[in-house]
């Protein structure tokens, strides 16, 4: 601790040292509970404010703790000392009971677990009236005698004072090291910290039992102090009052139960005087300090403390030596027949694939091909149905994350998952643990100058430049990317795993990322890479596996798979060769209905559109092409109110489009069939239907009718949960609902994705009839060759780009559609 947090602790002991021998026996009383109420706050301060678990049962504890000193030392003669230890041991031992069960479920559900916890100790105590009493609880009970001339009051403050002195140390001991920051990874991040071979559940236990323990010697303290002990005492709200110390305080801080302790427990004191209003005013109070302060009292003090700090520039990154790996025989990963079943649907089959070290392996695929799937087993976060996974050998399938990544597989995500609420210097020393955290308190592997130094050497070996000691949370994109790279090869892994790391990069960002992974191969490391950008892929690979429907369609090199026939045919629907439409007459085409100009948009300072402009005249379909990432979903959701443009213009027959909300975008007419298909899962298909006519109700149920007609499976489903159709049953569904809305341009975002081939030939005629009757469609579809079938003109985007763009013909001839999905002219 800083040297003026001790002169500042030194003075507050001292000045409730001196209050304890000048008050009367009273307010003694009152100084001495505002010390057990800071006591259990520290305690719950563990695990509100380090790992972000909310308890509402501690009471529980604080009970179980008194009982025990009550029964023991008025029943069993033990002394004083040896029942607040057994009170203590008591509390955490059940403490580690219930976490064990409750900590697997999370938010309302481990809220209302641990009240059903303080319910059922409460009337536990009334029922067992042999050992507790019952409702009229256990009397008699006696402190221990220190100093005879010490009243009983003085004598447990004093004794309340030393154990908050020992526990707030702890607690920055605790904090400050190695636990500590697990615990506070777990709460950022629980995917992440297994990614870096931590337990979350190991570490979540391990906060439960600390905060009970802590509980349970505070409610072995209050039983001597109150001097009897009965039900009533332990109500659930005085649960309610545990979480608000720490709320109100400031979870995470280490004063902050301190000060919520002096709010609880002096407020009801000062408001004594207005009787009946008392309850009133404490509960306007607590609110208003919510309100100023949702970080609590001492969160608020750092806000204003730093906005009157001079403003500093962060240190830049230290120079160190740009030595991070070693270079080592690394094994080689190797996936032999691997598959897996959600729900009866089969996401991946059969697949077999190696990761040799010293290379780079890219996984392709289009949308719902099962590349994030196959890295998921991989890396643990799914088991395999199927199939076995081996790191040289070592068999891996089966065991979980933590334990897949001790053995020396590492992975990002495709959206980063860093600990932003440590610093990203902490980040990497937490990561080189490998899951060995050490003895509760300790932190010297974790602070040891050879791990800084380290950490310090990964970040600058790929391409950090930024300060260390700043929290990872305001990271910019591409920093969060090279951070959390870093954060990976701080495991030493034999196996790097990659789910699009260059999402969101800019071209230069992508250059710098492509020479890193190169970089990381050359050192041994085996690179397995997930990522939608051809080019990037096709530059730094030495293998590819091509996936499509969950199986291996291809392995090869690049060039090799460039020019396979089958891949082409996975990526682009059919042979683009085909004859489009040729039985058709071409339609007149009417006025400009949908036009979009200069569009720009994005989520971060990189934007995803650059500059797009298009237009979709009335009663044309329009195909919107790329490969993944290319920019098309983004597109699509700008258009619809989903998400804001950056700048640019967008309008449906005159109408401007910009900066309005999606429902009123729906109004105007521009209705999303959107991607995932998203349907209403608990309401059935009728209910889901008619929401579609939400705006527009007039002939509602004739409009439902023609849905039926047009889609005659969903009438023999038409009293079914939607959640149970299969999934071209639920496209057909969300279709449906957006016919409902009466659309005069209808946006379809990956209509197929995910579907049986039957099932998509059965969409698509039903698109073609939509065609026919002149629907305005701008259709969004990896099945490029289909799309092409259905539409009259095309656009291709690449990097949020449109590359080309002409009739439906021209497109299906021109070479910019293959180079846009496969990186490269075949």
């Amino acid at each position: 601790m800083k040297h003026s947090s001790l002169v500042a602790g030194a003075a507050a002991v001292a000045l409730v040292l001196a209050l304890a021998f000048t008050l009367n026996s009273y307010y003694v009383f009152v100084l001495a509970s505002i010390v057990l109420i800071a006591i259990v706050g520290i305690g719950l301060n563990v695990l509100v404010g380090l790992t972000g678990q909310v308890s509402f049962g501690h009471v529980g504890f604080y009970a179980i703790g008194a009982y025990t000193v009550a029964i023991l030392t008025t029943k069993a003669g033990w002394n004083f000392w040896s029942a607040w230890a057994a009170g203590t041991f008591f509390a955490a031992v059940l403490g580690t009971l219930l976490a064990l069960p409750a900590l697997r479920v999370k938010g309302p559900y481990l809220a209302m677990i641990t009240i059903a916890f303080s319910f059922i100790v409460q009337h536990a105590i009334v029922e067992m009236s042999g050992l507790t009493g019952g409702q009229n609880g256990i009397m008699g009970i006696m402190p221990p005698q220190w100093i005879d001339s010490w009243s009983p009051e003085q004598t447990m403050t004093v004794l309340a004072l030393v154990s908050a002195v020992v526990l707030m140390l702890a607690y920055v001991r605790l904090a400050r090291g190695t636990w500590g920051a697990a615990m506070r990874a777990v709460n950022d991040s629980e995917t992440a910290a297994q990614s870096i071979g931590l337990n979350p559940l190991v570490v979540k236990v391990v906060a439960f039992t600390v905060s009970a323990a802590a509980a349970g010697l505070a409610g072995g303290l209050f039983a001597p102090l109150s001097g009897f002990v009965t039900a009533e005492t332990f109500s659930f709200m005085q649960s309610i009052l545990f979480v608000l110390v720490v709320i109100l305080g400031g979870a995470g801080t280490v004063l902050g139960p301190i000060v919520g302790a002096l709010v609880v427990g002096l407020l009801p004191e000062l408001l004594a005087s207005l009787e009946s209003y008392r309850l009133l005013f404490f509960g306007a109070l607590l609110l208003v300090v919510l309100w100023v302060a949702p970080d609590g009292v001492v969160g608020l003090w750092r806000q204003i403390f730093r906005k009157h700090k001079s403003d500093q520039a962060p240190a830049a990154m230290p120079a160190t030596e740009n030595v991070a790996l070693s270079k080592r025989e690394r094994a080689t990963l190797a996936a032999e027949g691997l598959g897996i079943t959600f729900g009866g649907v089969r996401a991946v089959s059969d697949l077999s694939m190696h990761v040799p070290p010293s290379s780079v392996t890219s996984l392709i695929g289009p949308n719902g091909a099962g590349k994030t799937t196959a890295l998921n087993m991989l890396s643990g976060f799914y088991r395999p149905s199927m199939g076995a996974v081996r790191l040289g050998d070592k068999t891996l399938s089966g065991s979980p994350a933590f334990r897949i990544s001790r053995a020396g597989v590492a992975r990002t995500y495709q959206t980063s998952q860093l600990f932003g609420t440590l610093s990203v210097e902490d980040n990497i020393a937490l990561a080189m643990c490998r899951g060995r955290l050490g003895g509760l308190f300790s932190s010297a592997r974790y602070h040891a100058p050879s791990v800084r130094q380290h950490a310090r050497a990964l970040l600058a070996f790929c391409g950090y430049e930024g300060s260390p000691y700043i929290a990872a949370a305001g990271l910019a994109h591409v920093d969060r990317r090279l951070v959390e790279i870093a954060r990976a090869l701080a495991t030493d892994p034999d196996v790097l795993l990659l789910d699009e790391p260059a999402a969101g990069l800019s071209r230069e960002d992508k250059d710098r990322l492509a020479a890193l992974l190169r970089r990381i191969a050359s050192m041994g490391v085996g690179v397995a890479l997930v990522e939608h950008d051809m080019a990037l892929v096709m530059a730094i690979s030495d293998q590819l596996v091509v996936l499509d429907a969950g199986k291996r369609l291809a392995v090869g090199t690049p060039a090799e798979v460039q020019n396979d026939p089958a891949v082409k045919q996975a990526y682009l629907g059919e042979s683009l060769d085909a004859p489009v439409r040729d039985a058709k007459a071409p339609r007149e085409p009417g006025k400009e209905l949908l036009g979009v100009d200069s569009l720009v948009a994005g989520y971060g300072a990189e934007p995803v559109l650059h500059g797009i402009s298009l237009h979709v005249r009335a009663g044309e379909m329009v195909a919107l092409l790329g490969a993944n990432g290319a920019g098309k979903s983004t597109l699509m959701r700008t258009l619809s109110g989903l998400h804001r443009s950056q700048s640019g213009a967008m309008h449906i027959d005159g109408h401007q489009l910009e900066g309005r909300g999606a429902e009123e975008v729906v109004g105007l007419g521009l209705v999303l069939v959107p991607e995932g298909r998203q349907v209403f899962p608990e309401l059935s298909v009728l209910d889901n239907i008619r929401l579609g006519a939400f705006l527009d109700p007039t002939d509602r149920e004739a409009r439902v009718e023609s849905m039926l007609q047009r889609f005659p499976r969903l009438r023999e489903r038409l009293h079914q949960r939607a959640g149970l159709l299969s999934g071209g049953e639920q496209q057909m569904l969300a279709v449906a609902r957006g016919l409902m809305s009466r659309p005069r341009v209808l946006l379809l975002d990956e209509p197929s994705l995910g579907l049986a081939p039957k099932v998509i030939a059965e969409l698509f005629a039903a698109l073609d009839r939509l065609r026919d009757e002149n629907m305005t469609i701008l259709l969004v579809d990896q099945m490029a060759g289909l799309a092409l079938a259905l539409a009259d003109r095309a656009y291709v985007l690449e990097g949020g780009h449109v590359v080309a763009e002409g009739t439906a013909a021209q497109i299906a001839a021109n070479d910019d559609l293959a180079q846009a999905y496969l990186g490269g002219h075949a």
